[in-house]
């Protein structure tokens, strides 16, 4: 994630890095972590459909609102834009498609020496939700083509402005799918 793409005030980035941590992990009903030498090297977030949340955190939840009410206030050519042009996005998807979760978030270091910690936490992922249809969002701040190379068709696409305290910046917000 390039949140530096869109901010240069290091605590603005924490406060958004935070918010957006606590919203996704609050979400998930399936957390697969990666650890290689007691390091964490790496996560797997997904929220699959009638499956229970693994953790509500009051705390968080208040943070996330909070921020987001500050977000939509001071931001709303970006954040608001980004979401409104994701649920578009779905929505004419679901018109003519079931899907039966969503990967929320795959993150792995970089600078990790073992290679493969990505390709290893999603395989996790598909060997327990075996035969279900998921999707996730991306973008070009993303290294969508990871998903791409295994087996996710990008089922939509559109190209968006993003007005930020940075300026103006260009994404292309994208939507893949695969049956597990």
């Amino acid at each position: 994630m390039h949140f530096d793409w869109y901010l240069n005030n290091r605590f603005l980035l924490n406060v958004y890095g935070r918010y957006f941590w606590y919203l996704e992990i609050n979400r998930a009903t399936q957390i697969f972590a990666a650890y290689a030498d007691n390091e964490f090297v790496g996560v797997i977030l997904a929220e699959i459909k009638g499956e229970e949340k693994k953790q509500q955190n009051f705390f968080q939840k208040i943070y996330v609102k909070f921020v987001g009410m500050i977000q939509k206030i001071f931001f709303k050519g970006g954040a608001d834009l980004y979401e409104d042009t994701t649920k578009e996005q779905l929505a004419h998807y679901l018109k003519s498609n079931v899907l039966d979760g969503e990967i929320i978030f795959l993150v792995a270091d970089p600078d990790c020496k073992i290679k493969g910690i990505g390709t290893a936490l999603l395989n996790a992922l598909e060997e327990k939700e075996k035969g279900k249809r998921l999707y996730l969002y991306s973008d070009n701040a993303y290294t969508y083509q990871f998903y791409e190379h295994r087996g996710f068709e990008r089922v939509e696409e559109k190209e968006i402005v993003l007005e930020m305290p940075k300026g103006k910046v260009p994404l292309k917000c994208f939507v893949y799918s695969k049956k597990i």
